[in-house]
């Protein structure tokens, strides 16, 4: 390896380990989201909620209808009448209301796809996003975020949580003033306690959309020890059947 591709190897590593601890630092700032996904009732809540706030921007263009029916124990007709906002067919994968025609004249650009996002930004990230949208009238859509500054997207939850405005602190060097806190202003439908659930619901069910396999991972994952042990264990009998008139 020469002296320069060295160079740029070690620039590379370092970079990465960088980034990684600037992921790790943040994430320790971030309250933690509390998910269950043996809690199906807050998956299934978590759809719920999905499908009426979400969904109308955002797809998941890498999960069905069917198969979240069959992982949350709906059936088809649940998913039909309670879910499916687009009148999508069953086997069908979740795709957004708005066309992306409509996406960029509202919104300059299309929302992305949220099938991965829980493995992308993580549980406690999306979590700490939802509850973190306040009015901020300098931006084109109302709104801001303090976990997610300038995101180009209005607060979905807003009837629920209810208004939220910043405290702001000191100017720093560069003249900006901070975000110290948020602090509701017009109360929403609920109560701060029951809006986390909410949020916690939502969350929950991206980390599920992320990896629906993760469902069944535990259940498989019994049998697959038992199945290492029995192999083991046969593995040695062949070793003594194999070395017995071996001195």
């Amino acid at each position: 390896m020469t002296k320069f591709n060295a160079l740029k190897a070690f620039a590379l590593v370092a970079g990465l380990l960088l980034s990684t601890g600037a992921i790790a630092q943040e994430e320790a700032s971030l309250p933690h989201s509390g998910t269950d996904l043996t809690d199906k009732g807050s998956l299934q809540r978590g759809a719920k909620y999905f499908m009426s706030y979400c969904s109308g921007c955002h797809s998941m263009k890498y999960l069905r209808y069917s198969r979240m029916g069959d992982d949350l124990g709906l059936t088809e007709q649940d998913v039909q009448d309670h879910l499916n906002l687009s009148g999508s067919k069953y086997g069908d994968h979740i795709i957004a209301s708005m066309t992306p025609e409509m996406a960029k004249l509202a919104f300059n650009k299309e929302p992305p796809d949220l099938s991965v996002i829980a493995r992308v930004r993580g549980s406690d990230w999306i979590y700490a996003y939802l509850k973190s949208f306040y009015l901020d009238e300098s931006r084109p859509v109302g709104w801001n975020n303090t976990v997610f500054p300038n995101a180009s997207m209005p607060n979905p939850l807003w009837e629920l949580q209810g208004l939220q405005h910043p405290v702001y602190g000191k100017a720093d060097a560069t003249g900006e003033r901070p975000v110290e806190r948020l602090e509701v202003s017009q109360p929403g439908s609920l109560k701060p306690q029951e809006f986390d659930q909410v949020a916690r619901d939502i969350t929950a069910f991206l980390e599920y959309a992320g990896e629906p396999a993760g469902l069944v991972r535990p259940a498989l994952g019994v049998w697959v020890l038992a199945f290492l042990a029995l192999f083991t264990f046969l593995a040695w009998l062949l070793k003594k059947e194999y070395w017995k008139d071996v001195h």
